[in-house]
């Protein structure tokens, strides 16, 4: 089967199975190792055997709901590739939007050869974290998440990216409040996903994605209120708080913040498609 050939079919039987129809291009890309203008050139070259079986075989499961993501092993964000498994969350578009609101204040709140500690809480694949220490290099990064094999594939991605950041296995703020710690700037793309909502959700997350990385209880909103409780003894007087919410939880979680933060300036931020996805939180400046 010729190439051309190979990706109307993939199209066709994605469409069918109410998948994205592009999908089959990014798979033959992947497995055949060339860029999009290298296989615009080739579609009239034939498939050998073996690529086609593969081919095949990994559109069928793309059309089960499998994740591209997880079958070519990694996902863009903010330019660089990151690995990622069903140990992890994939990285999506809207985080990007909080490494990049974070620098902004970042630059606007601290001195430029300011001594920083930052902590990305639930770090999963490791995206936030590194990418902050990448795009901010005098920053001190740490990263902590609950599982082991989460951060395993963090760690993997730091040194692949060659970003200096140290890891530690725990329970949101508890390895720093077990130690006395405190940090100038708190970051969390934490689960907030209602469990309730499960139903209504894609198979492809759902039975893919790690839940204990999308659900957070009867409202979503758990794993914000045990940060907003801990945060008081964890931040510096002069501290940043930011946090990716689901849409419509802002104003929720913004209550939380000013309960443990009655003075502090917020800020709600609308991600790049309207939606409410970002709380901001500046103490003490």
């Amino acid at each position: 089967m010729k190439i051309y050939e190979a990706l109307q079919w993939a199209s066709s039987f994605l469409k069918k199975h109410d998948r994205d129809e592009n999908a089959g291009e990014i798979l033959l890309r992947h497995i055949l190792n060339i860029s999009r203008s290298q296989l615009l050139a080739q579609l009239r070259d034939d498939l050998s055997v073996n690529e086609l079986e593969l081919f095949k075989e990994q559109v069928t499961l793309h059309g089960a709901g499998q994740p591209i993501q997880y079958m070519i092993g990694f996902e863009e964000f903010y330019g660089r590739e990151f690995n990622v498994n069903h140990e992890v969350l994939i990285p999506r578009p809207e985080t990007e939007e909080l490494v990049l609101g974070t620098i902004e204040r970042i630059n606007r709140l601290y001195e430029s050869n300011a001594s920083l500690e930052l902590a990305d809480i639930g770090t999963g694949s490791g995206a936030i974290a590194i990418t902050l220490k990448l795009e901010k290099p005098t920053l001190t990064v740490i990263a902590t998440d609950i599982s082991e094999r989460s951060l395993m594939v963090a760690e993997e991605n730091s040194k692949k990216l060659d970003a200096d950041i140290q890891f530690v296995r725990g329970d949101l703020l508890q390895p720093f409040l077990e130690i006395g710690k405190k940090l100038d700037i708190v970051i969390s793309n934490p689960p907030y996903i209602p469990i309730g909502d499960k139903e209504k959700m894609s198979n492809v997350v759902t039975e893919h994605e790690p839940h204990r990385a999308l659900f957070a209880g009867a409202d979503g909103l758990d794993m914000y209120r045990q940060l907003c409780l801990d945060l008081p003894r964890v931040l510096k007087e002069k501290g940043l708080i930011g946090f990716e919410v689901g849409a419509g939880q802002s104003e929720e979680v913004e209550a939380l913040l000013k309960q443990a933060f009655p003075h502090a300036k917020m800020d709600i931020v609308h991600d790049i498609n309207g939606k409410d996805r970002m709380v901001f939180a500046e103490i003490g400046f």
